[in-house]
């Protein structure tokens, strides 16, 4: 049977089947849009709500973290002075010199009296001892210079040393300061562990501060004095508290007595206690739950509390903030309303016209393809057209039941996928936790060894990375010093790297020179190696009492070395190949000496070969010149200055490498 199109039949009612998908199109856009404009305010206020709250939790963990980062300052300032007292044998006198005008504007050691009745002669030696906080302080202080504006200890014999930036107006009276009396000191003595005070305006005219105060004790474990440190508001609520959220939104601390913690132009309101606020919000502020509340005029507060300091963090965002794009979106939505209103009116006066004309026979299939795809279009993929009708409309119902069986299988198989994708990414997650977790903790590594420094860094390329680098003591007298780079990237390269790591510690805790331990690792690792990967290794056993180092390097970079006097440079020494290359190999070895206030420091390749977007490598020379930039910032802070100049050369590139970093300062022999 010959078809009739629907071609034939739309030329001689074309206007009539234009005006009919019009109103249908009209229709379920005005309903739709009718519907986004009553639906999209409370959604957008739901969503508003969960992004406050999560946003306050995590900023609070945040702030807390960096609370808790200058009380572990304070503590360990205070444990050091302990030592100090402990070993006063072991350290020569440091002068102390009251303070000094020509300071201004300088980092200096400052010497002040309790009172005029305190003996300078009588307390010299011990401040000369407590003298040697100058280098700890000179290597902490200026670096967070941005929120601790001073540090200082203060003894109960009658002195204090601070360390800050010296005034230029100085008088008689700036050499004392009667301390004993002041929040700092008595409640730090009192809790007998690192505090924070509650707020109060500062004596020198700096503004709001808090002080973080630690106490110390003496050889005989006696209170001996407090270790504080001062921090501005401003300071600290422009580097950890200040969020952009739009206008007239901020963040702003709460303290422990009600008063809120911000720069007056951050006041919420102009209020400067959280009791200015209703009664009912200001105790739920107050309580210590993390939650969302919205104000009685109309301001959403969200809280959450600050466990180091026992404050509340709080955002506080305007509902009209939030509800702008819904007002904006309403003023478009009602004008595409009326103009298509317009347009309706018109047309429906023409559609009435010719409706007289045309029987029901040619749009009742089409009405019914209409509501049959409005069902499957609202998500109903089981329901199928019944048209049956011998022209393109039959073909189109045939073709939206395909397609609506298709779209079905289709977010079946998108559901799987998206399950899987999860679940890989999340045991990635996992492994590059326990990866991380295997290399050995810094910062730094061996308290109580004075004889050296040690630090190291790895930044993988991928999720999990091929390169490592460990540190043990084998015994009393020798230090292992181990760095390697396995062969290609990402989960292969990280799981020989677990072997290749533990194979080579557990052979060198049994002894031996560094060639008998890699001889046997390479021998271990060739065995069913169906892979085909290596690993490149330096590999050094210090002797502690002689600086004597005995390294073998398979395969490896070079490593570079500084004299205590000199530059940084490379050590060219004798390459073997690497591990896993090939059974029974032999490996060379060699020796270096290190003397008192030599340097170390071992890298893998993503060092020298990380590339610019031009495709352009960093290498040995930038590498040397940025170690040689950094030789007086100490050890600790060498490997993130390279790191640093790193980034900068790549401007953005993506790394293509693993990055690892080992630093080693020599400090004396046994």
């Amino acid at each position: 049977m010959r078809k009739s199109t629907i071609r034939k039949k739309v030329q001689a009612i074309v206007l009539y089947i234009s005006v009919i998908a019009l109103i249908i199109t009209g229709t379920v856009g005005i309903a739709g849009m009718v519907r986004i404009q009553e639906d999209s305010e409370s959604a957008l206020i739901d969503q508003m709500e969960q992004n406050l709250y999560s946003t306050a939790a995590a900023k609070a963990l945040f702030i807390d973290s960096v609370l808790k980062y200058y009380s572990g300052y304070a503590g360990d300032f205070a444990r050091y002075i302990h030592e100090l007292y402990v070993s006063s044998g072991d350290y020569l006198p440091v002068e102390v010199l009251p303070s000094d005008s020509a300071n201004a504007g300088k980092y200096a050691m400052q010497l002040d009296l309790a009172g005029i009745e305190v003996s300078a002669e009588k307390i010299a030696p011990e401040v000369s001892l407590l003298g040697n906080l100058l280098h700890m302080w000179q290597s902490v202080i200026p670096a967070n210079e941005d929120t601790i504006v001073t540090v200082y200890a203060a003894t109960e014999s009658g002195f204090m040393i601070a360390y800050d930036k010296a005034s230029s107006t100085l008088d008689e009276d700036d050499k004392y300061y009667s301390y004993y009396g002041s929040s700092w000191y008595t409640s730090a003595k009192k809790a007998g562990k690192a505090i924070f005070t509650d707020i109060y305006a500062d004596a020198y005219g700096r503004g709001m501060t808090i002080t973080c105060a630690a106490p110390f004790y003496d050889a005989g474990e006696n209170f001996a004095g407090v270790v504080a440190m001062d921090i501005l508001i401003s300071d600290l609520y422009r580097e950890i508290v200040d969020i952009e959220l739009g206008e007239g939104a901020y963040a702003f601390l709460v303290d422990r007595n009600g008063k809120i913690v911000a720069p007056y132009e951050h006041s919420s309101g102009g209020i400067t206690e959280l009791s200015e606020l209703t009664y009912s919000l200001a105790g739920e502020i107050m309580s210590g739950k993390t939650d969302v509340s919205l104000s009685d005029s109309r301001i959403y507060y969200a809280y959450t509390p600050i466990e180091a300091t026992n404050w509340k963090f709080c955002i506080r965002i305007p509902e009209s903030v939030i509800l702008a794009p819904v007002h904006s979106m309403n003023e478009r939505v009602i004008f595409t309303m009326l103009s298509f209103l317009g347009a309706f009116v018109v047309i429906v006066i023409l559609a009435v016209i010719a409706a007289r004309k045309l029987s029901g026979k040619l749009t009742d299939p089409i009405a019914a393809l209409e509501r049959d795809v409005h069902t499957i279009s609202g998500g109903n993929l089981d329901y199928r057209a019944e048209i049956r009708t011998n022209d393109e409309i039959g073909d189109l119902a045939h073709s939206f039941n395909d397609m609506a069986a298709s779209l079905k299988d289709y977010i079946k198989n998108l559901a799987a996928v998206t399950a899987e994708k999860e679940r890989i990414g999340a045991e990635l997650n996992v492994a590059t936790q326990i990866q991380a977790d295997m290399l050995p903790k810094i910062l730094p590594p061996y308290l109580g060894h004075e004889k050296f420094e040690l630090f190291a860094t790895m930044n993988p390329a991928k999720e999990v990375g091929g390169d490592f680098y460990d540190f043990f003591l084998i015994d009393d007298e020798h230090l292992a010093l181990v760095m390697a780079d396995v062969s290609g990237k990402g989960v292969p390269a990280a799981l020989f790297m677990v072997i290749a790591k533990t194979l080579i510690k557990n052979r060198a805790m049994m002894g031996g020179s560094p060639r008998e331990v890699l001889s046997d690792v390479n021998n271990q690792l060739c065995e069913g190696n169906e892979a085909d990967l290596f690993v490149t290794v330096w590999l050094g056993i210090l002797e502690l009492s002689t600086g004597k180092v005995t390294a073998s390097n398979a395969g490896h970079e070079y490593p570079a070395i500084k004299r205590k006097d000199g530059k940084w440079e490379l050590f060219k020494d004798k390459h073997s190949l690497a591990l896993a290359a090939m059974e029974g190999m032999p490996f060379k070895e060699y020796e270096m000496q290190l003397n008192e206030g030599d340097k170390l420091f071992v890298y893998t390749d993503g060092v020298p070969e990380a590339i610019d977007k031009s495709e352009e490598q960093f290498g040995t020379d930038r590498m040397l010149e940025a170690l040689n930039d950094a030789q007086n910032i100490g050890m600790k802070n060498i490997l993130p200055f390279v790191r640093k100049r790193i980034s900068n050369f790549v401007n953005g590139a993506d790394q293509f490498d693993d990055i690892t970093m080992l630093g080693f300062d020599f400090k004396h022999k046994a």
